[in-house]
């Protein structure tokens, strides 16, 4: 098709390149023999059509699209008008967005760190309260045990420190 169908060519308006297309596959890509299969797509397109099922509505193809999105000071990402909660911590990264079977799948370090269904509206914003649990007004702040440190250990004894800076205190 690049070398035959629209080469150095201009269509005054995109129906008119739509109708070129029509003709040339009708009067030329049809009807020559294809330099793979070696049979007229015309007629093989005839022989496997008997075969063929219908999609039951769905895409024929797999509807992807992979996105990176900047986590806003909200806890959330932008996607199509709508806003997505992601867990605070992650304010300022930036994300990757997976939307998938009418799922938004939100990603950090190849890590899903949110999962929501897709909003069919506009201007909404779904959120995950748990995105929320540790900040501060929330009301979500989880009382932790404050961890224990072990002391450090020295890695020499005191009395080579105290060969170097020349005797006891």
């Amino acid at each position: 098709m690049k070398r035959n169908a629209v080469a150095g060519r201009r269509f005054g308006s995109w129906g008119a390149f739509v109708a070129h297309l029509d003709q040339w596959n009708r009067e030329i890509a049809d009807v020559r023999v294809h330099g793979t299969t070696g049979e007229l797509p015309l007629v093989r397109f005839a022989d496997e059509a008997g075969v063929l099922r219908p999609l039951g509505g769905r895409a024929p193809f797999g509807q992807l699209r992979d996105l990176i999105r900047k986590v806003r000071p909200d806890c959330a990402i932008d996607l199509d008008t709508n806003s997505y909660s992601v867990p605070w911590r992650l304010v300022g990264e930036t994300v990757q967005v997976v939307v998938l079977a009418g799922r938004v799948i939100v990603r950090h370090a190849g890590e899903v760190i949110a999962d929501h269904p897709m909003c069919e509206g506009r201007r909404q914003r779904v959120m995950d309260r748990a995105h929320l649990a540790g900040l501060v007004g929330t009301g979500l702040v989880r009382a932790a045990a404050s961890p224990t440190i072990p002391p450090p250990a020295l890695l020499r004894p005191l009395s080579e420190y105290e060969e170097v800076v020349g005797g006891g205190w």
